[in-house]
């Protein structure tokens, strides 16, 4: 069907199709949320076109946006006058002295003609900016304009390009390697970029903190733009599938951010397979083009009086490629997998060239770790000043945020990672600087005690090494830091060294070579004690000492360095308040014990993003019950009540499309209870497989067996499929028509009380959240909440589109309760029916499915 624009609110809406009256009701509250700067809920169910009515509604506020912004901008250049309405001001960046009326007098007490001085030179300078803001993008417009027309053109000096600069690039390693001297090592080939440089940390140098003096500063100007996050890349992938078919899939600026893991094209560098080595790696290459450029000729001599093989650098980061790629991405909308066939045939890296062109993107496509962790949104060069977030599938939003910031490390790592570094240090030592060796020495201090405060030994094998206390203790974390005898340790000294030295990659890159001891190459003596100790902890090491790595050799992707595991736990340290707890887990060994640090309150994380942005909307097919996101998520983030918009709209299927039934006995009269102290009783027992690898398997099999019953005569009449609240097949899978007529929930899925994180989340919540007059406590509202979110996340899978139909059972009479059916969503609840008995039930069942068997 043609394109339409459909009117709502005054409002015009291009939809590729008549919408529903929900989507028109869904495109008009996300457009008033984004223009009024508010936080939205939005509820939209499964099969109501929920992505096209995002897609179509938070696009038309941004061309209408821009148009505005421009408006505005011609007005100003053409007058003089300051903007000063339709919330543009803050868009264009007008200084606050600006916005008021010319005539109110200063705020600081200054006299009228400083006030008016300072005000005449901001308004030129402002004129000054959007003059070139608009050569820019006139240039930016002009460029993607001449892309889309000439794109054969573009690809033929693309090629020529690349066989210049491969050319150049061979001819400088001959250079490089002539003018390289021919004096003994002092190590073995390959080892000098295992050696620390020397440290010297932020207050020595002056460098600010928190500035990588080896990124590029990408000075292009930020547009107005919308992040769009969900949880999965096929989840994005098919939300930019949705843009593509929209009405605005030709015209809109869209960009797919993900992982060095998804977007790297160097074959050298993928075949890693560890998220962090591939990062290291990528990081490093980047590093050495820097130094390689930076060296000086008064370095020259020093450099040449030690050989050292040249590091590798990455053919695919050119930067005049690189501004290509960039400009190919903007000019028509990719998911991931094309943005990677794009770099490829471009021969240019996609994760580099996706970040470049941010900036100039209307649309940014990101999974959740990229936009709610703090470093790897700055890594990533996203900036949320003024700009406008969705985050999709938001239901388990908390969870996700918590997550993100929760760290463990087990007691192998910490013994692992003591051992490798110790081994370290008695290899290099005497080539190392007096600060890198107080750091390390620091660096094995605190494994130590962290080992002994599990209980255990460090000097002692962790898979043999049993303890004499087993059980789960929580401490806050100061008591962690006195009880483990570290309160002397500056752990934010440490942790910066650890980021800035990489002293994980080098670890990293030096067990790589060795494997599993230190031994050299030419002798194989007998193991040391210490060095038994080591092998021992590599898995599938061989009895015999390993040599070297040999350049070239095919190996099997390498797990991340313990160490790195040790750095995350340090930075949770660091980086929580009051709202972190750490959990001393003591299991039968050593290895199997470990330090966890929870995060309590990720509101403290939260509270960035609703601060930066100019709206943020948190969308899913069941929100319900939103009071934890009020109560835990915003309201903790400092956001105000009357900022919060809540949307919740119905389903499209008719209202006898669906039967909603709740049972409170079965048939032999016995009360369906499935509580936690009943649930042992012979009359209540149900079970499943447990082996992941045949869902796929048995999601082919059920699906093959329906289909054979709707075709032809036979003893079967259906499926059955049973699954687990929460596990594989609760989320993500299309359970849509017969593959879904009656979903039946056994109980209530509630979370497991005695866990000592929820018990401990629990309290905090009690501690913290207000509870008014006859209010239940916020730990109990927790636990019923978490219940809820996932019955309704898992009887949300069989209702899929206008014409579906399907019956909900739910088997547990604690489901009457009001307060139970409350936290349901609202297109169920209004037609639940309650059944104390079994034979009515199964009467409506029967009756309803007989009524629809003519629609299948």
């Amino acid at each position: 069907m043609a394109d339409e624009t459909q009117e709502a609110g005054g409002i015009h809406f291009p939809f590729p199709f008549t919408p529903y009256a929900i989507q028109k009701d869904f495109m008009a509250a996300l457009y008033q949320v984004l223009e009024a700067g508010k936080i939205g809920i939005f509820e939209s169910p499964t099969g109501t076109g929920k992505s096209l009515s995002l897609i179509c509604g938070a696009l038309s506020w941004l061309r209408d946006f821009e148009q505005k912004k421009r408006q505005e901008e011609e007005r100003l250049l053409g007058a003089g006058a300051p903007a000063s309405h339709n919330g543009l001001a803050p868009a264009l960046g007008l200084p606050s002295s600006c916005q008021g009326s010319p005539g109110t007098p200063g705020a600081t007490g200054e006299p009228d003609w400083i006030t008016q001085f300072v005000q005449k030179k901001e308004e030129r300078d402002l004129v000054d900016r959007l003059k070139e803001e608009q050569v820019r993008r006139k240039k930016r417009e002009e460029r993607l304009q001449q892309i889309r027309h000439n794109a054969k053109l573009r690809f033929a000096a693309k090629r020529m390009r690349q066989e210049d600069e491969e050319t150049e690039r061979l001819l400088r390693l001959s250079s490089e390697m002539l003018a390289t001297g021919t004096e003994p090592e002092q190590v073995a080939s390959g080892e000098e970029e295992l050696v620390l440089a020397e440290y010297e940390s932020d207050e020595e140098k002056g460098v600010p903190s928190g500035v990588d003096m080896d990124e590029d500063d990408l000075d292009e100007e930020h547009v107005t733009k919308i992040y769009y996050c969900s949880r999965t890349h096929s989840q994005l992938a098919q939300f930019v599938h949705e843009v593509q078919k929209s009405p605005f899939g030709q015209d809109t600026r869209l960009v797919s951010l993900g992982s060095r893991q998804n977007l790297c094209v160097n074959g050298d560098v993928r075949k890693l397979g560890s998220v962090q080595l591939i990062n290291d790696r990528c990081v490093e290459m980047q590093r050495s083009k820097h130094e390689r450029k930076s060296i000086t000729e008064e370095e020259e001599p020093t450099r040449r009086r030690r050989r050292q093989e040249p590091r590798a650098t990455c053919p695919f980061y050119s930067y005049e490629r690189l501004q290509l790629l960039r400009d190919e991405v903007l000019v028509g909308v990719k998911d991931v997998e094309q943005l990677v066939a794009l770099g490829e045939e471009a021969q240019a890296c996609p994760y580099y060239g996706g970040r470049f062109a941010i900036p100039a993107a209307q649309l940014v496509v990101l999974p959740y770790q990229m936009l709610l962790h703090a470093p790897t949104r700055q890594a990533a060069g996203i900036r949320l000043q003024g700009q406008v977030v969705v985050i999709d599938e938001a239901h388990n939003l908390i969870d996700t945020i918590t997550n993100i910031h929760s760290v463990e490390v087990r007691g192998s790592q910490l013994c692992q990672a003591h051992s490798q570094l110790l081994q370290y240090t008695e290899r290099y030592g005497k080539r190392l600087k007096a600060k890198n060796l107080m750091y390390i020495k620091q660096l094995l201090y605190l494994l130590e005690k962290f080992v002994a405060v599990l209980g255990g030994n460090i000097k002692q094998n962790p898979n043999t090494q049993s303890l004499s206390q087993a059980g789960t203790e929580l401490k806050t974390i100061n008591d962690f830091l006195f009880q483990s005898k570290i309160d002397n340790i500056n752990l934010f000294k440490v942790r910066r060294y650890c980021e800035k030295s990489k002293i994980s990659r080098k670890l990293l890159g030096f067990t790589e070579r060795y494997g599993a001891v230190l031994v050299p190459s030419m002798e194989q003596p007998k193991l040391s004690g210490f060095q038994d100790f080591l092998q021992s902890l590599q898995p599938g090491a061989m009895a015999a000492p390993a040599a070297p790595v040999e350049v070239g050799e095919d190996r099997s992707p390498r797990p991340a360095s313990p160490l790195m595991h040790v750095e995350g736990f340090l930075e949770a340290l660091t980086t929580a308040n009051q709202d972190g707890r750490v959990i001393l887990s003591r299991q039968g060994s050593l290895s199997q014990s470990s330090l966890k640090f929870l995060l309590l309150n990720p509101a403290v994380h939260f509270a960035q993003v609703v601060k930066e942005c100019r709206a943020v909307v948190i969308a899913g097919g069941t929100m319900q019950p939103v009071s934890d996101f009020r109560e835990q998520l915003l309201a903790g983030a400092g956001v105000e009540a009357e900022r919060v918009v809540e949307f919740s709209c119905g389903h499209v299927i008719p209202p006898d499309h669906i039967l909603p039934l709740i049972i409170c006995s079965g048939p032999s009269n016995q009360m369906l209870d499935f509580t936690y102290q009943k649930r042992g009783l012979p009359q209540m027992i149900f079970q499943e497989p447990r082996k992941a690898n045949r869902v796929e398997q048995v999601l082919l099999e059920y699906s093959r067996c329906i289909k054979h019953c709707g075709q032809a005569q036979g003893t079967e009449t259906g499926a059955l499929l049973l699954s687990v609240v929460g596990g594989k097949m609760s989320e993500g899978i299309n359970f849509s028509d017969d593959l879904g007529r009656c979903v039946v929930m056994v109980g209530m899925p509630y979370p497991n009380i005695m866990s000592p994180e929820l018990q401990e989340k629990m309290a905090y919540l009690d501690q913290t959240l207000p509870r008014g007059p006859g209010q239940a406590r916020p730990g109990k509202v927790l636990v019923e909440n978490l219940c809820m979110k996932a019955v309704n996340q898992s009887i949300g899978r069989a209702i899929r589109h206008q014409k579906d139909f399907a019956s909900i059972v739910l088997l547990d009479q604690r489901y009457a309760s009001p307060a139970i059916q409350a936290k349901l969503p609202a297109w169920i609840r209004d037609r639940v029916e309650v059944k104390a008995t079994f034979g009515p039930a199964f009467a409506a069942l029967r009756k309803f499915h007989r009524e629809k068997a003519g629609l299948c």
